[in-house]
This record gives C-alpha cells, structure tokens and sequence, in this order.
C-alpha cells in the first residue's frame, strides 16, 4: 500500500530555514504528482505547494511563494520542500499527499502522517 513518511519538523526562529522530506513507497514515484499541505491550530488544512510527476511543473501557495521550494528526487523516491525567511504564521502541521492515480489528474488522495513545523517570534 502507498506510504508517505515526512520528516524534517522541528522548532525554529522567524526568519530561519527548514527542509521538510517525503519518502514515499508503495507507488511508482516517478510517475505522481506530489504536494505538500499544511494545517494550522484552529484552522483548515490548505495547500502549500505541488509538482509534477516530473518535476517540471510546479505550484505555489501565494503566501509561500518565493520563499518555499519544492523539489523532488525520483532515484529516491522523496519530495523535499525548503522553507526559508519562516515567519510565525508558518507553524503547522505539515503533510505530504499524492494522487490516487499516476499522472496529473484527479484529487489528492493519499497523506502522510505529518511533521510539526513551529516558527517562534
């Protein structure tokens, strides 16, 4: 069955950088899209940020934009998400997901466990 384990949380000062990772089995990674999602205390779960299956395409949440990167690595069958100048407002939960089907189509279907992401002032 698919798997997603996130990795990478932590605590850590506004204005610094996280990596969070992704190892996903079960699947044939090269072939999904990927995303990461994330969910503040209080609030509903909201997307962060995607690519392609191949890497070529990717999307970003307006409130990440130009500070998050996503990137993925086939041969490793994980998906990063770099997060750099993190403000308070970025704590949450993080979670990795992926579509019930290969390709770029359909709804996200499957999620990770999560990793908690907390940015202090």
């Amino acid at each position: 069955q698919v798997q997603l384990v996130e990795s990478g949380g932590g605590l850590v000062q506004a204005g610094g950088s996280l990596r969070l990772s992704c190892a996903a089995s079960g699947l044939t990674f090269s072939s999904y899209d990927m995303g990461w999602f994330r969910q503040a205390p209080r609030k509903e779960r909201e997307f962060a940020a995607s690519i392609s299956w191949s890497g070529g395409r990717t999307y970003y949440a307006d409130s990440v934009k130009g500070r998050f990167t996503i990137s993925r690595d086939n041969a490793k069958n994980t998906v990063y998400l770099q997060m750099n100048s993190l403000k308070p407002e970025d704590t949450a939960v993080y979670y990795c997901a992926t579509k019930r089907s290969a390709g770029s189509g359909g709804s996200y279907y499957y999620w990770g466990q999560g990793t908690q992401v907390t940015v202090s002032s």
